[in-house]
């Protein structure tokens, strides 16, 4: 019953913030990399952001390192994308994903995926 949830998408005047949770289940998120992902229409995956549970590592894409911040509260083995500043252009659907160890760019490494939650930026 391994489980990356969603949650906290929606829709999102420009320049407001949204603050996504992604709980984890049947595993701990310990000695994992959480990665948050996003697909807009016709568009490749694309990483926004990472984070190393064990390190404490933090990676973000250029376009979003000034508004996104990733963080996770090990206690309730959830990790979080708070999101500042929205521009239409990250509308997209958001993913978190889990890998073993390290934190990657390449979407094939990770071991785990949620379904994903739909974030829409528009006046």
């Amino acid at each position: 019953q391994v489980q990356l949830v969603e949650s906290g998408g929606g829709l999102a005047q420009p320049g407001s913030s949204l603050r996504l949770s992604c709980a984890a289940s049947g595993f701990t998120l310990d000695y994992h990399g959480i990665g948050w992902f996003r697909q807009a229409p016709g568009k490749e995956r694309e990483g926004v952001a990472c984070i190393s549970t064990s390190d404490g590592s933090l990676y973000y894409e250029d376009s979003v390192k000034d508004r996104f911040t990733i963080s996770r509260d090990m206690a309730k083995n959830t990790a979080y994308l708070q999101m500042n500043s929205l521009k239409p252009e990250d509308t997209a659907v958001y993913y978190c994903a889990a890998i073993k160890y390290a934190c990657s760019r390449r979407t094939y490494h990770y071991d785990y995926w949620g379904q994903g939650t739909q974030v829409t930026v528009s006046e």
